[in-house]
C-alpha cells in the first residue's frame, strides 16, 4: 500500500520482513488513545494494544509495554519485576528510542530493539488491533502473533 504514510509503510515493511500477512490501515480519525482506535476500528476497548513506553530510572533504558486498552500500567509492579524503577518517558525519548510519535507507536519496526512486555489479558482475544507508526494507523493480529513478533514476555501490568 503505497498510499501509507512513511512511517506506517515503515511499520508494514517491518510486518512483511518477519513474514506476518497483517495489512496496515488508515482511519479516517485518530486513533492516538484507545477509546478513539476501538470506535473507529468497531471492536472492544479491551481489544486494542496500546503501546506505553517508559525509562528505566537507573539504566535509562527504554521498555515497551503492550496493554489492552482497558488496563492501566501499575509501574510500580514492573518496576518490582524488572527489579529497577520505571517512569513515564517524554515525547522526546519516545521518538529517540522507536522513531515513532506518542499515540502511534507501533510493537515493532523500532529505530533500536526495545525490550517488550506484553499484557496477559490479551491472550484472551481471538484478534486484537495495535498501533502502526502513525496515529491513525492501525493493524489486526493475534495476540500469538503479538508475544512471537515482538519476543515480548507476558505477565500482568496492572
Amino acid at each position: 500500500m503505497n498510499s501509507l504514510k512513511p512511517s506506517a509503510q515503515r511499520v508494514q515493511g517491518a510486518i512483511q520482513a518477519l513474514g506476518y500477512p497483517y495489512t496496515i490501515v488508515e482511519l479516517p480519525d485518530s486513533a492516538r488513545t484507545a477509546a478513539e482506535a476501538a470506535a473507529a476500528i468497531g471492536c472492544d476497548v479491551a481489544q486494542i494494544a496500546k503501546s506505553l513506553v517508559f525509562r528505566r530510572k537507573n539504566s535509562n533504558l527504554p521498555l515497551l509495554v503492550i496493554a489492552s486498552g482497558i488496563n492501566r500500567v501499575n509501574e510500580n509492579c514492573i518496576g518490582e519485576w524488572l527489579q529497577e524503577p520505571l517512569e513515564k518517558a517524554d515525547a522526546d525519548y519516545v521518538r529517540a528510542h522507536t522513531g515513532f510519535v506518542i499515540g502511534g507507536v507501533p510493537p515493532i519496526g523500532h529505530a533500536q530493539p526495545l525490550e517488550t512486555l506484553i499484557d496477559d489479558n490479551l491472550l484472551q482475544y481471538d484478534v486484537i488491533w495495535a498501533a502502526a507508526g502513525h496515529p491513525k494507523a492501525v493493524f489486526q493480529l493475534t495476540p500469538q502473533a503479538l508475544v512471537k513478533m515482538t519476543n515480548g514476555h507476558t505477565l500482568s501490568v496492572k
